[in-house]
């Protein structure tokens, strides 16, 4: 008898989907795209990438990772020796090449491009990745004197930025598992509870949902602490009249779906329900712009400008939002590239795209909230459901919160 709850079951389901997509029509995407090109082979490095092309899911990758993708002939998997049984387990229909400890990868790297590429050949690297050291590279074109190199780094990237119905079953699903920890985070704090407490109670609840780890941990401080945009949670106690920040992630076969919100412990500080009105309103704003065909810096400006109007305040973020999808530590972004919504940005919004989808005040006081969105042919819909609403943790630690 099954013991998956039905949130864990559904997941289920959409793996058994995304596993049935063949990987085979991404590797002839790839190709088409290196013949205009010019290319006659690409190496891959980003953990993202590589996952893309063929399935690999583990966390070797810390360990030097290649894919080399000729323009005819089977890819090639250059990885750790010691990850043969997990290549073997998931990507039987790739070549493999492993390197032993002590053994330079470049000179693997090298032995396969010169195998598959003829002398004088163009080849394209991922040569931004952060996983791919620049010493290795400088290795591994110095043993191949008579290939011609060329970063390719946009091109994997540009594969990814438009999801198939598979791969948004994942992020469907990842949004579910998103809204069930978050519903425990906000249920979890009160004046007198641990961060730590938070933070615990929320994990657990990832994991039961059907969730898997995430490309970075739930972000939980509490808002004195919310311009420092990438710390976690420390031992401080929540106090009466604090507001908490969460930010999080669901995350089904490495497709992920961030969202945030923030709830005020035993009561609202002055300006919360003002602040909190003019967040929700230039998400919405955001949201109804960002359909197929609109560009990027137009989305930031509706957000921007609704903002403004709600706050008095016209106030400048990086961005309000970024793309993502798959994910893999030490983000969930999909690399160290943010394609963001910024003032400037000048991509045109695709249908297939998947936004978190952010609008983030600072006045009359600090709130956030945020989700994911994505772009469909006819508009843009949010996938995390958590109410948006200021929500108010009552003074008992054991009571859910509720929203005012």
């Amino acid at each position: 008898m099954s013991t998956e709850t039905p949130a864990a079951a559904e997941v289920t389901a959409a793996v058994a989907r995304l596993d049935s997509h063949a990987y085979a029509s991404r590797v002839a995407a790839l190709r088409d795209a290196m013949r205009e090109r010019g290319l006659a082979a690409v190496v891959l490095a980003g953990p993202e990438s590589i996952y893309h092309q063929t399935g690999l899911d583990h966390l070797g990758y810390f360990a030097l990772t290649l894919l080399v993708v000729p323009v005819a002939g089977p890819p090639v998997l250059i990885a750790r020796q010691m990850e043969e049984h997990t290549l073997r387990a998931q990507v039987p229909h790739v070549r493999h090449a492993a390197y032993t400890d002590g053994e330079d990868p470049a000179e693997v790297a090298a032995r396969t491009l010169l195998d598959s590429t003829p002398p004088g050949s163009r080849v394209g690297v991922e040569e931004q990745s952060m996983f791919l050291p620049p010493a290795l590279l400088h290795r591994m074109r110095a043993m191949t004197p008579d290939l011609v190199w060329t970063d390719c780094s946009a091109l994997p990237a540009a594969l990814r930025m438009i999801k198939t119905d598979a791969e948004l079953d994942c992020v469907r699903q990842a949004a579910e598992v998103s809204d069930v920890a978050m519903r425990t985070a906000l249920a979890t704090a009160a004046p007198g509870v641990n961060e730590r407490t938070v933070a615990a109670r929320t994990h657990q609840a990832m994991i039961e949902a059907g969730g898997e780890p995430p490309g970075f941990v739930p972000l939980i401080r509490s808002v004195a602490r919310l311009p420092q945009e990438h710390v976690t949670w420390s031992d401080h106690v929540l106090r009466h009249g604090e507001a908490l920040f969460v930010e999080l992630s669901g995350c089904v076969r490495r497709y992920h779906a961030p969202m945030s919100r923030v709830v005020h412990c035993g009561e609202a500080a002055p300006g919360a329900e003002p602040a909190a009105e003019a967040a929700r309103a230039g998400q919405e704003a955001a949201r109804a712009a960002l359909v197929p065909g609109a560009f990027t810096r137009e989305v930031y400006a509706a957000w921007e400008d609704t903002v403004a109007e709600a706050t008095g305040v016209r106030q400048r973020r990086h961005h309000c939002g970024y793309l993502t999808g798959i994910g893999f530590s030490p983000s969930w972004v999909g690399g160290g590239d943010v394609l963001g919504i910024r003032a400037d940005g000048g991509t045109v919004v695709r249908a297939g795209m998947v936004f978190h989808l952010m609008s983030w005040v600072t006045s009359p006081v600090s709130h956030v909230v945020s989700d994911t969105a994505v772009v469909t042919e006819d508009g843009c819909r949010l996938l995390t459901r958590t109410p948006r609403e200021l929500v108010v943790a009552p003074a008992a630690p054991d009571r859910p919160a509720r929203s005012p």
